[in-house]
């Protein structure tokens, strides 16, 4: 009994600490530049900013504006995507659990009663019989012992996918966050450019009634009574069309948050929304490692790897142990008697000789570690056009921010001395509508860049990883 004993524990050790086949692993080479690009569009990023790295802060330090946090708060708990992202965590999790059961034996208690009659010409006794056996066994069924490593492959593939899908619903996280703030954004920039539109039909309605005046008592032509009525008509598309926008901001907003946003947490122009806190990309690309994505494209590459181990492990032989311990007895009071015990011990060796499955098994699992390779390099390439992207963006939009208030000012001068010039007889009205549609144009125009400014910042700190995430601190031992 001590020896079947010590076999067991004996085997189960092994199981858990045999040798591996799973290929050695290496981080590859960064398939990017180690710094970002540099040139005309990136001159005015300041290098020597005081500001802090994107992993260092979470979104709620980064989103300085009470009421935004409140929008994204709100979507994060009840987005679906998101929540359907928080699901796949818990499968991938419940799958782990599974496969790193696997180098456990299973034990079943079992208890039984078999009753057996037999007719007198078979009894031997020439009488028939009826003979009962109690029985009470624990035993485990087929356990493999795990020596080549083939279910700890398994388990380590499964773990590192349980990884990936982690970093998946983080992505998600990011994604979200990023997206809840850009239709906030554009939200609040349509609403300012509806004001603008509101109140350029205003000013236009009133230059048609003072024009009617004049011209009911002859002092001004037909002709700039027909041209100010054309800048009254096109107002009010335009004021259509930003009504339109807005509602359908609105919807979008209310589509990413999951539930309707009330209206006291809406901006009214973008200069109502806080400005977001700077960060810095740093200096080197190394910084796209942290990334989400590229995290989950790693993970799924060693999950790649592990499963080679599985392929080449399959190739050995697989031992099996099949055992139990119990008593038997005739009588239900004898179970448990001196001299009931039973016991099996049934080890199985399966030694594959001709299996070209096996093999070909292994050959799917190295394209597979390829493609995923390929997906991780390709990951990080994506990753670095997007950061270099923002910061393009970064780098040249305060100088047209800086043309675009000027060109507005000008703008809006001209329209001034051009008003001013009509209403003295020097010029026609057409310069005084020529001079309103440019201010208009420009006003929309600054709307759109500085709108441009702050979207970009949300996103150059969503692709650079979206900041401090506890989700790391998630992660199950092996």
């Amino acid at each position: 009994m001590q020896k079947l004993y010590w076999i067991i524990g004996l085997t189960l050790m092994v199981s858990v600490t045999g040798c591996s086949m799973v290929p050695k692993y290496t981080r590859p080479e960064l398939p990017v530049p180690t710094e970002w690009p540099k040139g005309d569009a990136y001159k005015e990023i300041k290098t020597d900013t005081n500001a802090p790295a994107v992993d260092k802060i979470t979104w709620q330090q980064f989103f300085t504006d009470a009421k935004l946090q409140t929008v994204i708060d709100m979507a994060l708990k009840n987005n679906r995507d998101l929540r359907l992202a928080a699901l796949n965590v818990e499968r991938a999790q419940g799958m782990y659990g599974i496969q790193r059961a696997e180098l456990f034996p299973v034990i079943n208690a079992n208890a039984g009663l078999t009753k057996t009659h037999l007719p007198a010409d078979l009894s031997g006794q020439g009488v028939s019989l009826t003979k009962k056996t109690y029985n009470v066994e624990l035993g485990m069924a087929s356990w493999q012992i795990d020596f080549f490593g083939y279910i700890r492959s398994l388990k380590d593939a499964a773990l590192q996918e349980f990884f990936a899908s982690q970093m998946a619903r983080r992505s998600s996280q990011i994604t979200l966050i990023s997206q809840v703030a850009n239709a906030y954004l554009t939200l609040a920039a349509d609403n300012e450019s509806l004001q603008i539109a509101r109140s350029t039909l205003d000013s236009q309605q009133a230059a048609y009634d003072l024009i009617k005046k004049r011209y009911d008592i002859g002092l001004s032509q037909e002709i700039d009574l027909l041209q100010v009525q054309t800048r009254v008509d096109s107002a009010r598309v335009d004021v259509s069309l930003y009504t339109r926008l807005a509602a359908q901001d609105k919807n979008a907003l209310d589509f990413l948050v999951g539930s309707t946003v009330p209206d006291d947490f809406l901006p009214a122009t973008l200069d109502a929304v806080a400005q977001p806190q700077e960060i810095s990309a740093g200096i080197s690309s190394d910084v796209l490692l942290r990334r989400p994505d590229v995290l989950q494209a790693e993970n799924m590459m060693l999950a790649a790897n592990a499963n080679i181990g599985a392929a080449r492990a399959a190739l050995f032989p697989r031992i099996a142990l099949t055992s139990s311990i119990g008593t038997s007895s005739t009588q239900l009071s004898g179970l448990f008697s001196n001299g009931s015990t039973t016991w099996t011990f049934a080890p199985q060796i399966t030694m594959p000789i001709f299996d070209p499955r096996a093999w070909s098994a292994l050959t799917v699992t190295k394209t597979d570690r390829k493609i995923a390779l390929t997906k991780y390099e390709r990951t990080i390439q994506q990753a670095f056009k997007e950061v270099a992207d923002a910061l393009a963006v970064q780098g040249t939009i305060e100088s047209q921010l800086a043309a675009q208030r000027s060109l507005t000012k000008a703008q809006d001068d001209t329209y001034r001395l051009s008003n001013t010039r009509y209403m003295k007889g020097i010029d026609s009205y057409l310069s005084v509508i020529d001079a309103q549609r440019s201010l208009y144009a420009a006003q929309q125009g600054l709307v759109s860049y500085r709108l441009a400014k702050i979207t970009n910042q949300a996103r150059l700190y969503a692709v650079l990883g979206g900041g401090d995430d506890s989700i790391y601190a998630n992660n199950p031992k092996n």
